[in-house]
């Protein structure tokens, strides 16, 4: 084996990850022929073919499949060294990825960031709010939001806070309906729910709980949208009550009877546990979070339906 750069392990860790050579290029601030020959140079340093060039993206060869564990350690080593020369005395500077679930990150995380600007204004924070599971040892975000506790995996996990959830309908679709006031005839009802194969947690599944004779007719991939449509009267759903209370028109359902909760959860990678910056904006999420406090998260006091 000849000798390497070993920039060019960074660059093949980044075409992994993207599975693009033009996207990872962006990612890296470099011109994709730059990128390009980073890794055909270490391809014939280590004289294997690392990557199949395909029209729809680079796919891993076996021997590219070997490389990426060790890979992957060298860049874990060099993060740990990385972490050693912050200093707080001179203001954090990088980038911190956050990676959430939709609802979380727009309606807590978003209205937080003016406020983690102010106190660092040298750190670049990047929030990717989306409905997936977001990788850490593939460096998909520094910071995951999850709904779940992983038990596997190089893992650090911090429970975050409960949050309550309900079935909610519009009053006009409660007006065409009739009120709701027996459980057995939620069963009858039109409902919007998850697509199962899009469901990214298991948590999502709330419909089993209450009931498995209910097959929503109408399935959206995303809770925001969930709630738009039952606002405008679609049908019922299990909706975030921290996100119901946002729409005016929506009535809870049975709130006595029918409650369920979930638990969101913060994790970081443990090679990262000494980087001052991950540490930083991991403890400022806990911070707001303690400051909003349960109300935030919790059930309202007077949503139920009329009778």
């Amino acid at each position: 084996m000849h000798s390497f750069d070993w920039d060019d392990l960074q660059a093949f860790l980044a075409v992994v990850r993207a599975g693009r050579l033009t996207v990872a290029a962006r990612k890296l601030g470099v011109d994709h022929s730059t990128l390009s020959r980073r890794i055909v140079a270490l391809e014939r340093a280590i004289g294997q073919t690392l990557f199949d060039r395909r029209a729809v993206g680079y796919a891993l060869t076996a021997e590219g499949e070997r490389l990426v564990p060790d890979a992957e350690a060298m860049e874990n080593l060099a993060i740990r060294i990385g972490a050693r020369q912050d200093d707080p005395a001179q203001g954090l500077s990088g980038s911190v990825r956050i990676g959430t679930p939709e609802a979380w990150g727009t309606y807590f995380m978003a209205p937080q960031l003016q406020e983690l600007a102010r106190l660092h204004p040298e750190l670049e924070v990047e929030l990717v709010a989306n409905p997936r599971m977001f990788s850490l040892s593939r460096r998909e975000a520094d910071i995951a939001i999850s709904m779940t506790r992983p038990e596997q995996g190089r893992l650090i996990a911090r429970r975050l806070n409960d949050y309550a959830l309900g079935i909610y309908a519009s009053a006009g679709y409660l007006a065409q309906h009739g009120p709701l006031t027996q459980r057995r005839q939620l069963e009858q009802q039109r409902w919007v729910g998850y697509i199962e194969d899009l469901m990214w947690s298991p948590e999502l599944d709330y419909l089993a709980e209450i009931s498995p004779a209910i097959r929503p007719q109408l399935r959206i991939s995303n809770v925001i949208s969930q709630v738009q449509a039952v606002a405008a009267g679609a049908g019922l759903g299990v909706l975030p009550c921290f996100l119901a209370r946002r729409e005016a028109g929506l009535v809870r359902v049975l709130p006595e009877e029918i409650a369920l909760s979930r638990c969101y959860w913060l994790l970081t990678h443990a090679d990262a546990r000494d980087l001052l910056r991950v540490q930083v904006v991991a403890d400022f999420i806990v911070d707001r979070l303690v400051a909003l406090g349960p109300a935030f998260w919790g059930a309202e006091a007077a949503s139920a339906q009329d009778s």
